[in-house]
């Protein structure tokens, strides 16, 4: 494909405009063409560019790429079959559930999906333009927006969709806000040679010390990519009130000499980056009239892992259609919560209430021991983790994860996704 012009000219108007291209952006503008709205997707870096991530794919991510019709190209790259997790003293090897989302995952490094899935979306029929930031919006009497202004240009369109990002610097502008309060994650991640870079299993590691041997409530990973390289990182979660105190970067190095031999790792991790992860829809005014945030802007990130990739391919596949309809008089103010409230609701409230009981100094410390000595806990934790609870389940596991999930909403203190 023709490269992009890197001083693009921007259109007067566009009926859909998107700001950001990553997984969430590319997702709802593809959606969006493909059901034949004009279509204009807008990000400020030149792709291809990185994101600080974990680069995997867990099977419902693959469901959505599948629906995309990339699921040949990221299965070919490699095929993961599941977890190995480590720690307290146990080895787990926990298979991906079968059932409704395949079973199957992949991973593929960010410089290279994100730029795909920048493809696909211009292949659907959007004109996607890189290099350009969204820098203010403008406003009708009514409230809509009616523009946003990219330095000297103006662009007007009939529908916003924010896909900028964790920190959202457009979606502040129109109010949303991000709540600290609630559970968040640090992480950090890196790319590492190793000689098994083609293992089909996940490596995670649930017991995440520092240098002075402290346990950190979090986790750290290895996704073998299969050109050579693993993905290597950390996670600590965090709230307002209970910080992260640790420097990620300085964990992530620790971590990569404490696995050194089990990975057969061949040189000092490299392209080091971290980040803030708001999580578990922690997040108010994600929506407007004609407006709505979705993916990391909509903190649609698994409170449990940091997982993000298949909230956001969802997700931008619910906004699509969700556009596509015009909701309840085509006002997105209370729809759009609606939808992630009923798509994400039960399983973000006990993800966020789990991963809070994580970040109290000695709870990790008394429930791992327990549950790594289980196969079938960590079965289903693994399962409840990767969101791969099925609608149509009826089992034990399913039942109780959706009856902990109404309860916490019930109890929670700050609605998901509140208006």
């Amino acid at each position: 494909m023709e490269r992009m012009d890197s001083r693009p000219r921007l259109p007067a108007s566009t009926d859909v405009l998107v700001v950001g291209c990553g997984p969430a952006g590319s997702a709802t503008a593809t959606w969006l063409a493909r059901a034949g709205r004009e279509v204009t997707v807008l990000d400020a870096a030149q792709f291809p560019r990185d994101k600080t991530c974990g680069d995997g794919l867990t099977p419902r991510a693959m469901l959505e790429v599948d629906r995309l019709g990339l699921g040949s190209w990221a299965r070919d790259r490699i095929t993961i079959r599941g977890l190995e997790l480590r720690g307290f003293g146990h080895e787990r090897r926990v298979p991906w559930p079968a059932g409704d989302h395949g079973g199957v995952g992949s991973a593929v490094r960010r410089t290279v999906f994100d730029d795909r899935l920048r493809e696909t979306a211009v292949e659907a029929g959007a004109t996607v333009l890189d290099g350009v930031r969204v820098t203010d919006v403008e406003k009708g009497d009514d409230g809509e927006v009616i523009a946003v202004r990219a330095g000297d240009d103006r662009i007007a369109c009939r529908t916003l969709i924010l896909a900028d990002g964790v920190r959202s610097p457009v979606g502040r502008l129109l109010g949303r806000t991000w709540h600290r309060d609630s559970v968040y994650a640090v992480a950090a991640r890196s790319y590492v040679r190793s000689t098994r870079h083609d293992h089909p299993w996940i490596g995670s590691d649930l017991e995440l010390r520092d240098e002075a041997g402290a346990i950190q409530p979090g986790y750290g990973w290895v996704f073998p990519l299969g050109d050579g390289e693993v993905n290597l990182g950390v996670g600590a979660l965090a709230t307002a009130s209970r910080p992260a105190n640790v420097a990620v970067k300085d964990l992530l190095h620790h971590y990569a000499r404490s696995v050194e031999d089990s990975w057969e790792l061949e040189a000092e991790p490299r392209a080091v980056t971290s980040a803030l992860l708001p999580m578990g829809g922690a997040v108010s005014g994600l929506a407007g009239r004609n407006w709505a945030a979705v993916g990391d802007a909509a903190a649609c990130v698994n409170p449990l892992n940091g997982e993000g990739i298949d909230y956001a391919l969802e997700g931008g596949r619910l906004l699509a259609d969700l556009v596509v309809a015009g909701g309840p008089d085509g006002d997105l103010t209370r729809a759009w919560p609606e939808v992630l409230r009923r798509t994400y609701g039960e399983a973000f409230a006990i993800a966020r209430d789990a991963a809070r009981l994580l970040t109290y100094p000695r709870f990790l410390p008394l429930a791992g021991p327990v549950g790594m000595r289980s196969q079938m806990l960590m079965s289903a934790a693994v399962r409840c983790m990767s969101n791969t609870v099925a609608d149509s389940d009826r089992d034990v596991v399913a039942r109780g994860w959706r009856a902990a999930g109404s309860v916490a909403r019930r109890l929670d203190r700050r609605p998901l996704f509140a208006d």
